[in-house]
């Protein structure tokens, strides 16, 4: 992937802000890169907290940059601990704490001498503030979702489902009376879709609920946007992508992201990543002792959190099907406790079991010994899984999640989901079946043949995101030369 070439003089200013996540950060610190390396001058725009966070895993030093890759900071208005979706809500919207400080960043970084004015914002979709800003200072925004395409296009359904009164849901009966289960048959584009597969939000019975109204807000957001890019690729959600690309001014699917930087031979940006907590890499010589194919991942992701008896069900579960496991436990895996693991459990799984608080995931799945991934369906761990081949075992838990799950199990034949109240019982034996049975190989088979296509996607000269991209920084250049 070549350089645009432009010179320094007249090189474009992109700032990129992700929504304070890892699932955002990640990806859009990948995006940077890639433009970046195409010849733009980027500033990466963290909330102070996870600025802090960043520095503390990865070293005092882990973002000094480069003189034409900046990192900056804004206040974000959060407390200082459990921070949930609502805060983020709150504080991302058009009038929450983030829009002052982003605006001031903005002001001042068009007045620093030794660099360009900012000429574009790529900000995260749920970032609502940014194009309010990016209209007041006169740029053209790129809107980022790192959510999978279906996700996307249940987001831009949602006010239609509240506009029908199928939601908020009457009362909590609903949750658990077989309403969920309601097809979705108007959405043609996604066929079989149910309820309970859209994002989590329409589990709500209150009509106030803070979330529908900011998911209204950051899906109106888009008639605004001078792009729409998506981490994915076009054989993998053909249906999806039509159907956005019907209703939205130009949607650019760039992904899988990671596939698609790691064709670029250049090593000045290797030192930055984004990681928010320190990653054990220990684990990667535990997978080199093991056979292939013979270990099941186990990997909640940054942001799921359960009771310490889900824990502990998962914990025996992984111990009675008597298959190598790597676990992931975050130290604020357990909601309002500590991730403590019954005596009897790691004595018994001591040979063929490891823990960790975090991993180096992308290097950890490609590892030969990973036969299985057990994933909460975040949209970067699920493109991961693809993109290495290994099947899944979904434990949805909220967001996008349910319909990454949806389509993993139903469309695209690489999962198979486990029931929110885990049970022991159905741990084993969905892990077994992963790893041991037919319907194992079977779904390995298709995951085999999805990282074909990733790759194919993100291949030069003629794979669809490779081009994609190119036609991208195409259309930001273009609104920068006008």
């Amino acid at each position: 992937m070549d350089s645009v070439g432009v010179t320094k003089e007249k090189k474009p200013h992109v700032v990129c802000i992700p929504a304070p996540g890892q699932g955002h950060i990640t990806p859009m610190l990948k995006l940077a890169k890639l433009l970046h390396h195409r010849g733009f001058h980027i500033t990466f725009v963290n909330t102070e907290y996870n600025h802090k966070r960043l520095l503390n895993s990865r070293g005092p030093n882990s973002l000094q940059g480069l003189p034409d890759f900046q990192f900056e900071t804004i206040p974000d208005g959060f407390p200082p601990s459990d921070i949930d979706v609502r805060d983020i809500c709150q504080a991302t919207s058009r009038n929450g704490s983030c829009l002052v400080p982003f605006r001031n960043l903005l002001s001042k970084l068009n007045t620093t001498a030794h660099i360009t004015p900012v000429t574009c914002i790529v900000s995260d979709g749920v970032m609502s503030f940014a194009s309010q800003v990016a209209e007041e200072i006169g740029v053209p925004e790129v809107v980022f979702w790192t959510i999978s395409a279906c996700s996307y296009l249940a987001y831009i359904h949602i006010p239609h489902l509240m506009e029908r009164g199928l939601i908020p849901l009457k009362d909590a009966s609903y949750l658990s009376n077989g309403y969920l289960d309601t097809p979705l048959d108007w959405i043609s584009s996604m066929k079989g879709i149910r309820l309970r597969d859209m994002p989590s939000f329409v589990r709500t019975t209150d009509p106030d609920d803070v979330t529908l109204d900011f998911t209204k807000e950051i899906v109106a957001r888009a008639d605004k946007a001078s792009a729409i890019i998506v981490n994915t690729f076009d054989s993998l959600e053909e249906d999806a992508i039509n159907e956005l690309s019907r209703m939205l001014p130009r949607v650019y699917t760039i992904g899988p992201l990671h596939l698609l930087l790691d064709q670029i031979k250049d090593d000045s940006l290797k030192f930055i990543d984004s990681n928010l907590w320190r990653e054990e890499s220990e684990c990667l010589e535990w997978l080199d002792s093991k056979e292939p194919s013979s270990v099941l991942y186990v990997n909640f992701g940054s942001i799921t959190v359960m009771t310490p008896q889900q824990l502990v069900e998962f914990a025996w579960g992984l111990a009675n099907s008597e298959q190598n496991f790597l676990f992931i436990i975050r130290p604020d895996l357990v909601r309002g406790d500590s991730a403590i693991l019954p005596s009897e459990f790691m004595k018994q799984t001591k040979e063929r079991g490891i823990l960790a608080s975090w991993s180096p995931q992308e290097q950890v799945l490609n590892h030969p010994a990973i036969g299985g991934f057990l994933t909460h369906c975040g949209w970067n761990s699920t493109l991961e899984s693809i993109c290495s081949g290994v099947p899944m075992i979904c434990w949805p838990f909220f967001a996008d999640q349910q319909t990454n799950c949806r389509y993993s199990c139903n469309h695209w034949g690489i999962g198979t989901e486990i029931n929110n109240n885990v049970k022991r019982d159905e741990v084993e034996r969905l892990v077994r079946e992963l790893m041991e049975r037919d319907k194992g190989k079977e779904m390995k088979s298709k995951a085999m043949e999805w990282k074909k296509k990733a790759k194919e996607a993100t291949t030069s000269p003629g794979g669809s995101s490779f081009l994609n991209f190119d036609n991208m920084v195409d259309h930001i250049l273009i609104f920068n030369r006008n």
